[in-house]
């Protein structure tokens, strides 16, 4: 009897034993699986990550720049109008829009004039000014006018006020003015729309920009500006101011704005872009006066 309680004890122990053994193969089965998807989970989280961060789900994709036109230049009729001057067109991709570039001006007048020309606020001007200057296009011209509004005005080679290069460009940077209406005074306090030591373009018709421009030998304030700022002067500023002195005679079309000595660019040079250089700052407003070209 003894032996039979035996055995039944021992085959009731065994059944534990191989219930035991199940619920534990069980369970390390279920934490094998719970690891496998765990990992999984976090190698696709990582991969996600990788390709957010990449941009792959950007609704807009970055564009490679690169390959973007930064500048448009719109073709002018040198048949229409003599007084143009066909040096090719500047490049319209990779032109750099940060930084500044170093302009020279150097007259019969004095000490070189020298100015920043932004590259944040006038890319185009400044790459306009940059392939006229190495085609030699204001070398030995004149500027032809001092403008009643404080301002040196240069560029032409015809000295016409017509004259620039076979193609031209928009306006960048215009300065903004408080007031919205044009016909109301300027605000008491406000800074000058164009401080001196302004650079300037000039065009006619505005926004017509080609290779005229404009250096301010004293402050102007206006409520209706025309002329988008292109940089500043930072040196020989005493130089523009003695040839803004200089008296005016009439220009042959009964306007009493030419210098009445010869103001000759023997040389205009720019540099190469300096990045990372603070922009020009932008001035508040723009002058109006005499006929322009490009």
């Amino acid at each position: 009897m003894a032996s039979s309680r035996d055995r039944q004890r021992k085959l009731a122990r065994a059944k534990l034993d191989r219930q035991l053994a199940r619920r534990a193969a069980a369970t390390r089965r279920r934490r094998q699986i719970q690891a496998g998807v765990g990992a999984a989970l976090i190698l696709v989280l990582v991969v996600a990550g990788s390709a957010w961060a990449l941009g792959a789900f950007d609704s807009d994709p970055k564009q490679n720049t690169a390959t973007e036109d930064t500048c448009l230049w719109t073709p002018q009729d040198a048949t229409a109008n003599t007084n143009l001057k066909d040096v090719g067109t500047p490049e319209t991709k990779g032109l750099p829009t940060d930084g500044t570039r170093a302009m020279t001006v150097t007259t019969n007048q004095g000490a070189p004039i020298t100015a920043e020309l932004s590259l944040a606020n006038s890319p185009c001007a400044a790459a306009s000014i940059a392939h006229l200057a190495s085609r030699s296009f204001y070398d030995n011209t004149t500027c032809h006018e001092i403008i009643a509004d404080g301002a040196l005005r240069c560029g032409d080679p015809s000295g016409t006020g017509l004259g620039g290069p076979t193609y031209s460009f928009y306006d960048e940077e215009l300065p903004t003015v408080p007031s919205a209406s044009p016909s109301a005074s300027p605000a008491p306090g406000q800074p000058p729309t164009y401080p001196k030591g302004t650079v300037a373009m000039i065009a006619n018709p505005p926004g017509n920009n080609g290779s005229q421009f404009l250096i301010f030998f004293k402050d102007f304030t206006t409520t209706d500006p025309k002329y988008p700022v292109i940089g500043r002067v930072t040196g020989g500023l005493d130089v523009v101011e003695k040839i803004g002195a200089l008296p005016t005679v009439d220009n042959g079309t009964g306007a009493k704005v030419k210098p009445s000595a010869d103001v000759t660019i023997q040389s205009l040079t720019v540099g190469e872009p300096v990045t990372g250089a603070a922009p020009a700052p932008s001035a508040s407003g723009a002058p109006a006066s005499s006929p322009s070209a490009g």
